[in-house]
């Protein structure tokens, strides 16, 4: 019987968990802001895991800013990530910025324009 999940979406899962516990305990750092770990995609060989996030009030230089911060926090990041999973090797981390719920916050707000129109 094969496995529900492979391997890589398990870690991927586990991932996340940590991160989201790893910047809201342990990195302190007031430019940080809120960041919510949205997504994170592990490679099959568990080599590189692109980690989707989003901040929450932030302006497009704010984003921009919150990916090169998290560039840049990455090995602290990986070694602290390192203490708490139980893996040989830990994936290579790159963070990037979400926009889906930017995306789905317009398409929204546009729909909410449209005029009712009567289905009778």
């Amino acid at each position: 019987m094969a496995r529900e999940f492979g391997r890589s979406d398990r870690v991927s899962s586990q991932i996340q968990k940590e991160l989201s516990l790893i910047l809201q305990r342990e990195i302190k750092d007031s430019r940080l802001g809120f960041v919510t770990i949205n997504e994170v995609l592990v490679s099959k060989d568990l080599a590189v895991a692109k980690v989707y996030f989003t901040v929450l009030n932030a302006d497009q230089a704010g984003k921009k800013a919150h990916v090169k911060y998290l560039n840049e926090l990455a090995s602290a990041i990986r070694h602290a990530l390192a203490k708490r999973m139980r893996l040989r090797h830990i994936s290579e981390l790159r963070f990037y910025y979400d926009d889906s719920f930017d995306t789905g916050m317009r398409v929204a707000e546009l729909l909410g324009d449209l005029p009712k129109t009567d289905r009778e």
